[in-house]
């Protein structure tokens, strides 16, 4: 499984970026996927997580700012992040969790920056 992230970039602290990670293969309505970040001498950190039955659940530092979603049709999952805020920078990564093999896969990363 391939996994490509898009949408990172600069953006001021109150503004908004939409992540995408779109999956290869033809199992992604069948994984759980993520949205993890690392942000520079840290450890890499859940986000948000959303199920194969579209459950979602978030950070507490997120919680009321950012959405979690999928396209199965698509094979994407979205990050939506609003009220940006100067802590959220860091490099975001998508990875995709297959129950059936046990298995977990990782993006490339996509870097976001937000600006006080």
């Amino acid at each position: 499984v391939q996994l490509v992230e898009s949408g990172g970039g600069l953006v001021q602290a109150g503004g908004s970026l939409r992540l995408s990670c779109a999956a290869s293969g033809s199992m992604f309505s069948t994984y759980a996927m993520a949205w993890y970040r690392q942000a520079p001498g840290k450890q890499r950190d859940l986000v948000a997580r959303i199920t194969r039955d579209g459950a979602t659940t978030y950070t507490d530092s997120v919680k009321g700012r950012f959405t979690i979603s999928r396209d199965n049709a698509k094979n994407t999952v979205y990050l939506q992040m609003n009220s940006l805020k100067s802590e959220d920078t860091a490099v975001y990564y998508c990875q995709a969790v297959s129950s059936a093999w046990g298995s977990t896969y990782w993006g490339q990363g996509t870097q976001v920056t937000v600006s006080s």
